[in-house]
């Protein structure tokens, strides 16, 4: 089938670009910074609307950049999808729209409470396009995944490694908690599931692999990755949080914020995913992928 993809040059991108392709779909890469991509929409079964402005977690960005990329442009593409003869429409959202900090297991059921700008863009684009009725035939598929990984990803896990390969301790061994991560093949083979799936209902769906793992868990994987022993130091929480605040001010690389990605728990639960696409387990287990980002590290 042809499909549509905004983003197509980000690392989610062109990872599902090539997935869907190599499964026999055509793909046309739509550019939002072109002028004239209004005009540039092709027949397509399906639109995946991943572009956006991603968290910065440096929080440099003004406030109002967030909501024009992630809100304005997304209600634009929306409006003329709906004008279309396109009839499926994937928006990426993030669990972030939801909530910055979860106490439990997040679930689509979830009260949304987004605190950052990031957040407060993405639900507020959501709330648009749930707000409109669909038109026979057309799906809206709401899109909200965790930490996405894999091999060529950067992010908080290559730090993590980094401070593994160099033989350094891992200070933050007194943070108990439990993350859901997110595999870019279980990214794609989901999208792909769901656009064969003709009878799968519109609506909202998390993205997550099946099983949660610790920072600590995250240490001893890339350790073993490495062979090498994991070094885990149980320091104390609150004298951590106390020194780390030096890189709210200071460009180092620990900063609050930082830390609480790394050592906060998160739990996304996939079992509305699943039970919709009548499936068990993903392909990819989160250790298996988890394995393959790590090992990409190594040849950089």
């Amino acid at each position: 089938m042809n499909i549509i993809i905004t983003g197509a040059s980000g690392f989610v991108g062109q990872n599902l670009a090539d997935y869907l392709a190599n499964k026999g779909n055509s793909i046309k890469k739509l550019s939002l910074r072109n002028s004239d991509w209004e005009t540039a929409l092709l027949d397509a079964a399906a639109i995946v609307h991943l572009a956006g402005k991603a968290h910065d977690t440096s929080n440099t960005s003004a406030d109002e950049e967030y909501f024009t990329v992630n809100c304005d442009l997304t209600i634009k593409l929306f409006d003329l999808f709906m004008k279309s003869e396109i009839k499926d429409f994937f928006y990426f959202s993030s669990v972030k729209a939801v909530a910055d900090t979860v106490l439990d297991v997040l679930t689509e059921e979830t009260e949304a409470k987004p605190l950052t700008p990031y957040g407060k863009s993405k639900q507020k684009a959501e709330q648009y396009l749930l707000s409109k009725s669909l038109p026979a035939g057309k799906r809206l598929f709401i899109i909200r995944p965790c930490m996405i990984h894999g091999p060529g990803n950067k992010g908080n896990l290559n730090l993590l490694y980094k401070v593994v390969e160099k033989g350094a301790p891992w200070p933050l061994a007194s943070f108990p908690n439990e993350r859901s991560f997110l595999s870019i093949d279980n990214l794609s083979f989901l999208v792909q599931t769901m656009l064969e799936k003709e009878e799968l209902s519109s609506g909202i769906y998390n993205f997550a692999d099946d099983e949660s793992l610790s920072t600590n868990d995250l240490v001893m994987l890339i350790s073993e990755t490495l062979n090498k022993k994991p070094k885990l130091w149980h320091i104390s929480a609150s004298l951590i949080k106390s020194l780390v605040k030096v890189g709210d001010v200071l460009p180092l690389p620990l900063n609050s914020e930082r830390l609480k990605k790394l050592t906060e728990s998160y739990i996304v639960s996939n079992t509305k995913i699943k039970r919709a696409l009548g499936i068990s387990n993903l392909p990819i287990s989160t250790k298996e992928g988890l394995a393959l980002t790590i090992k990409s590290f190594q040849n950089k």
